[in-house]
């Protein structure tokens, strides 16, 4: 039999809530899901769902992100707790956002029809409920501030890519114009941006250079010290 300690403090819902940001054709957009419950029944809310008593928080964004997409190696990062007392009407409920990046090249559209998801471009944002837009702003901010030091806008790009694209997703990020021979200049600067034998044909006449991402190496320079 097991003792409850804590059997005279309240008890709350946790729940996970996972921005999901795709990418296309120099749009930066969100993963979105019609609401099947009360309240709210049908509409527009980020992926989420609760907390289960055998699962950790991480362990409850994966399942979600796993389930509604399929893919299981998403980049994931925990954002920030949500816990207004009147967040959620439907009752005491504490939310832990996270964001994910998601290369639209690997999600099955069969994921999108299954659970009634749409993908809905940052400067069309519908009307959000709860505390939804805030969560919003917030996974946007935290984004562009990490693309000027990590490289994590690579996971909103193909394996391989030339370096207008990758241009393209920084701009669209940072939602600002990038001078090109600077941008160039620090790229090739980065040992880890390695230019492969390949030509892109499709995006000019002359075709484009393809480059490739080596984490392993990235991780070594990052992971050095003197």
């Amino acid at each position: 039999m097991s003792i409850k300690y804590y059997s005279n403090e309240p008890t709350y819902h946790v729940a996970v809530d996972c921005i999901i940001f795709g990418y296309d054709e120099g749009r930066l957009q969100v993963l979105f899901q019609h609401r099947h419950i009360e309240p709210y029944n049908g509409e527009l809310t980020p992926l989420g769902g609760f907390v289960q008593e055998d699962e950790t928080l991480d362990q409850a964004a994966y399942r979600v992100l796993t389930e509604r997409t399929g893919i299981w190696d998403l980049y994931l990062e925990q954002l920030e707790a949500f816990g207004d007392i009147g967040r959620d009407p439907g009752g005491r409920v504490i939310s832990v956002a996270y964001f994910a990046l998601l290369n639209k090249d690997k999600y099955d559209n069969f994921y999108l029809r299954k659970y009634s998801c749409q993908w809905i471009d940052i400067t069309k944002l519908p009307t959000l409920y709860f505390d939804h837009m805030k969560m919003m702003k917030k996974a946007i901010h935290r984004l562009q501030d990490k693309i000027g030091f990590t490289p994590i806008a690579l996971n909103l790009l193909p394996e391989e890519f030339t370096m207008g694209q990758l241009q393209k997703v920084y701009e669209t990020i940072l939602g600002e114009t990038i001078d090109k021979r600077n941008f160039r200049k620090r790229v090739n600067e980065m040992p880890y941006f390695v230019k492969t034998d390949k030509i892109d044909r499709k995006s000019s006449k002359r075709g484009a250079a393809l480059y490739k991402f080596d984490s392993k190496l990235y991780h070594e320079l990052k992971n050095f010290h003197l």
